[in-house]
């Protein structure tokens, strides 16, 4: 059974990334997850910044999923694709532009936009990566060493 907190919630996933090889890293997840991370010059890895990215459209897809899924079934199909250069002057991506594609064909011009104005207001209410980045968060890193 997992560990629970003193609300009797489950514990926190713990995450941390183990070095692989020259600019290579596995990221790990105590529920048993893993995804390959690396360079660009990497095969078959994901940059960090990529994963950024991957997390931002995931959230929307997962934060779109329940007013979707009422309106239009548990089977449809939603593909979110996410771009945005990173500034390297400044080591930022100053923007990240996100697509929700969506087969609506079936619904009227009002019933569709009465959706995606649901859609949207979900997404800005529990998208916490989105919402993160939009407001900004305090990183704070720490070095422990075996000396």
């Amino acid at each position: 059974m997992a560990e629970q907190t003193s609300e009797n919630a489950p514990a926190a996933t713990e995450l941390w990334v183990e070095r692989t090889g020259t600019r290579r890293y596995t990221g790990r997840s105590s529920r048993g997850a893993e995804v390959l991370i690396g360079s660009e010059s990497v095969d078959g890895v994901f940059t960090p910044g990529e994963l950024l990215k991957i997390a931002l459209a995931a959230c929307t897809g997962m934060s779109s999923d329940l007013p979707l899924s009422r309106r239009l079934g548990d089977n449809y199909d939603a593909t979110v694709r996410v771009s945005g250069a990173a500034d390297r002057e400044n080591e930022v991506y100053p923007l990240l532009q996100e697509v929700l594609e969506l087969d609506l064909s079936e619904l009227d011009p009002e019933a569709r936009g009465r959706l995606l104005t649901v859609v949207e207001k979900s997404v800005d209410k529990v998208c916490t990566v989105g919402r993160t980045l939009k407001t900004g968060t305090v990183v704070e890193l720490s070095i422990e060493t075996d000396s």
